[in-house]
């Protein structure tokens, strides 16, 4: 049986010393942004500036925004709502269940008994004068825990966050002070040990270094007699849609602009141009292979099934549609030498 689990995992992770796998797509690429550093999928709400791995963190997220709670209890006489499944299946086992576990209190002549443990120490330490162990030892303070844990928790609303950086004397009384201080104060830079240019992240500073190296693998144009290559698929797209067959959907609605671009990422960054203050759409692209990308073929999922269910003529009729010309595969990946 484990066997076929392992078997199943059939997505891995390439980053060198890590032995993760997963059976989903979505899961391996959730676990990259653990190598990276970068989550794709940002929240667009005003003010917020999260983002997320993967778009059902997002959509989970844009609850708190919307307050929709589409989760509700299947109980008979219970309007209770959750904007998560799991929420709600803990509500269900805890109010509902009829093996839920109960809390009972051992002191002599109480036999009461509780849903949750802590309630049952509150009550201990309430009604019975049973005090929790471990007391907060800052001065005029005196509140008391079950757990060391939360002791250790506690302390830290004393003693605050402090910057460990030489000759820096910030404290935060929170760690997300602690951890915005850092961002604008500490962030680490990471220069190119090639040329000037500087990065924030280590991930985007290895993509660069590639421009550096002796030999790297570029994307060739498929247009007989162009020759041009490209480092990313953006970029030859968009020669492609420009150059070879003129093609510019996207065109710029501000007054007086009517700038035309082929691609649509394009004519976002181009928007900025006009509204300064305004973010750039960070547009989760769809996961094409690159050449179902190059051959410009931008069939939907509805049109697909369509086709499926049209009945196939049948052998020796005669079609007056044109005959579908075949299509030609072109590698178009290449090392090419930059010296």
């Amino acid at each position: 049986m484990e066997a076929n689990t392992e078997v199943s995992k059939r997505y891995i992770c390439s980053f060198a010393g890590c032995t993760a796998a997963y059976n989903k797509q979505w899961k391996l690429d959730a676990h990259l942004c653990k190598h990276t550093g970068v989550k794709p999928f940002a929240c667009d709400r005003d003010g917020c500036g999260k983002s997320f791995c993967s778009r059902y963190h997002l959509a989970r997220h844009d609850l708190s925004h919307s307050g929709a709670k589409p989760f509700r209890c299947s109980a008979d006489g219970c309007e209770e709502a959750f904007s998560t499944n799991a929420n709600r299946a803990r509500h269900v086992s805890r109010v509902h269940g009829s093996d839920r576990k109960t809390y009972a209190c051992r002191f002599d002549g109480c036999g009461l008994q509780f849903r949750k443990n802590k309630q049952l120490r509150a009550h201990m330490c309430e009604q019975h004068t049973q005090l929790p162990p471990y007391l907060c030892p800052h001065e005029g303070c005196g509140m008391r825990f079950a757990f060391p844990s939360k002791l250790k928790r506690h302390e830290k609303v004393h003693r605050g966050y402090p910057c460990p950086e030489e000759g820096c004397g910030f404290t935060g009384k929170t760690w997300t002070d602690y951890l915005n201080h850092r961002k604008e104060r500490h962030r680490r830079i990471l220069k190119c040990d090639q040329c000037s240019k500087v990065f924030r992240d280590s991930w985007f500073l290895q993509q660069h270094q590639r421009i550096h190296a002796d030999t790297r693998v570029v994307l060739l144009c498929p247009h007989v007699g162009c020759g041009r290559s490209f480092t990313k698929v953006f970029n030859l797209e968009s020669h492609i849609g420009s150059f070879h067959e003129e093609l510019r959907p996207y065109v710029c609605t501000h007054a007086g602009c009517g700038k035309k671009f082929t691609m649509k990422q394009s004519l976002h960054r181009h928007s900025i141009v006009h509204d300064p203050q305004r973010k750039k759409l960070k547009t989760p692209r769809a996961s094409r292979s690159l050449a179902s990308r190059l051959s410009g073929y931008k069939d939907t999922k509805a049109v697909l099934l369509k086709k499926k269910r049209e009945p196939e003529p049948v052998r020796g009729a005669v079609q007056d549609a044109e005959p579908r010309t075949s299509v030609e595969l072109v590698s178009l990946l290449q090392d090419t030498s930059l010296q």
